[in-house]
């Protein structure tokens, strides 16, 4: 909902659309005394009053553009509560968060994208249960399906933040009226338009799954859409809960599945060179190769029209834009991958919880996504404030009551495996690793 997942919400620093005195990483919010309190601009703010003077600090993925457009998000709660916001976006969040929890180092805040890493800090107690309104504003706004990624025990620990769509492969609409190419709306249809493709002399995919210490995730999400796609909705829930061993068939399936484009050198990878370069490709550079006509496909979430250069048109008649990545067998429903960030909180100050319970509000929503290149699930959220194409269809398809939605994966499961072996192993596999090994590996690190 991984949300960026954030890890996923990593962006190019050459298209900051903001120009905020602030960093990306470091100090964020400034305001040391409120001198709006009590306008008319303020009114919405005033439940949260009280608390000018104060410090909070944020700890999140969000990094560059994302970075500034979050801190740009509450500026107006800043000035109306005098409360300053202390931001820290990290490229290593996955791995540095425990390292500062564990060692009593913890922010106030964090934004976590994995689930599965949010129940290993509640199971520790180190979170603070949701209470008063802040579970209160969670309840009103969000749908019970989100909130159950962020219960613990019967306990609910987080706010769903911002959330994304992952089931998209990015191409150019330019390019395909050029070359006379239809948006694929089956499986065997992608994979016709590829051998398409693939015939004209170009190669059809390109891809990259480097993302500094957390290397391998973008090849997970290829393996999860491909999990709701040759299995049942079911089965992709006993997958995350270990109610099926990793090594499973399904799951071979559905690795292998990806493969058949993945470890394609027919196929990929466009712009960069063979299969194994996409394992040292960057996955913020990964789908650039396309507005150079140099591949054409691309999976990849929403949150991806962050990383197009300034100047890039993402319109369904622009320089690029995303079509839904097609379902195997469409009778059996359209399965959607998702993910997103959970706020959670380390302390419990009123003012801790005053942030916490506006980050959770429909003004934060409208607010954000004001800034553009921004999704949520939150029932506030008005449709007229989202304002790019593929944001307002990625919020339409998680108002979709038809689609079969799923949240990420690897982010539910136990973050040993999912934010650590099962990324490590995509690595491997697509290094030429095969899959039963690869696999049975996973399998093995799975917590006893």
């Amino acid at each position: 909902m991984a949300f960026a997942r954030s890890r996923q919400a990593l962006a190019v620093a050459g298209v900051l659309g903001l120009a905020l005195g602030v960093t990306a990483c470091g100090t964020g919010s400034n305001n040391k005394k409120s001198s709006k309190a009590g306008s008319a601009e303020c009114a919405a703010y005033e439940k949260y009053q009280g608390h000018e003077g104060k410090k909070v600090s944020i700890y999140s993925t969000n990094t560059d553009v994302e970075a500034d457009k979050l801190q740009e998000s509450w500026k107006q709660f800043v000035d109306c509560t005098g409360i300053t916001i202390d931001y820290e976006g990290s490229r290593e969040f996955e791995a540095q968060l425990p390292v500062r929890v564990d060692g009593g180092n913890a922010p106030d805040l964090a934004t976590i994208p994995q689930p599965g890493l949010l129940k290993r800090f509640a199971d520790a107690g180190k979170l603070k249960p949701l209470a008063g309104d802040t579970k209160t504003m969670a309840e009103q706004n969000y749908p019970a399906d989100w909130l159950k990624y962020a219960t613990v025990n019967g306990t609910l620990y987080g706010v769903p933040l911002d959330s994304n769509v992952k089931s998209f492969v990015w191409y150019s609409p330019k390019t395909f009226k050029e070359k006379g190419w239809n948006v694929p709306t089956t499986w065997d249809e992608l994979i016709k338009l590829s051998d398409t493709i693939a015939a004209s002399g170009t190669k059809p995919w390109c891809a990259g799954i480097e993302s500094g210490e957390a290397t391998g995730w973008p090849a997970t999400d290829w393996i999860e859409d491909l999990m709701l796609r040759t299995q049942t909705p079911e089965v992709y829930d006993q997958w995350t809960t270990h109610s099926i061993p990793f090594n499973d068939p399904k799951v071979a399936e559905a690795l292998d599945r990806a493969g058949t484009i993945l470890k394609n050198e027919k196929y990929v990878n466009g712009g960069f060179g063979g299969v194994k370069s996409i394992a040292t490709t960057s996955f913020q550079e990964a789908g650039l190769p396309i507005l150079q006509g140099k591949c054409a496909l691309h999976r990849q979430a929403s949150f991806y029209a962050n990383n197009w250069p300034e100047g890039t048109k993402v319109a369904e008649d622009g320089d690029a834009y995303a079509f839904y990545f097609p379902a195997i067998d469409p009778a059996k429903g359209k399965p959607v991958l998702g993910a997103g960030q959970f706020t959670v909180a380390f302390s419990d100050r009123p003012e801790v919880q005053a942030v916490q319970t506006f980050l959770a509000s429909g003004e934060h929503a409208n607010s954000r996504a004001k800034l553009g290149s921004w999704a949520s699930a939150n029932n506030k959220l008005d449709l007229a404030n989202v304002t790019s194409p593929i944001d307002k269809l990625s919020v339409q398809i998680l108002q979709d009551k038809s689609a079969v939605f799923r949240f990420d994966g690897s982010d539910l499961m136990p973050a040993a495996v999912g934010a650590g072996t099962f990324w490590k192993g995509m690595v491997d596999w697509v290094n030429g690793k095969d899959t039963a090994p690869v696999l049975q590996g996973i399998e093995g690190s799975w917590p006893k």
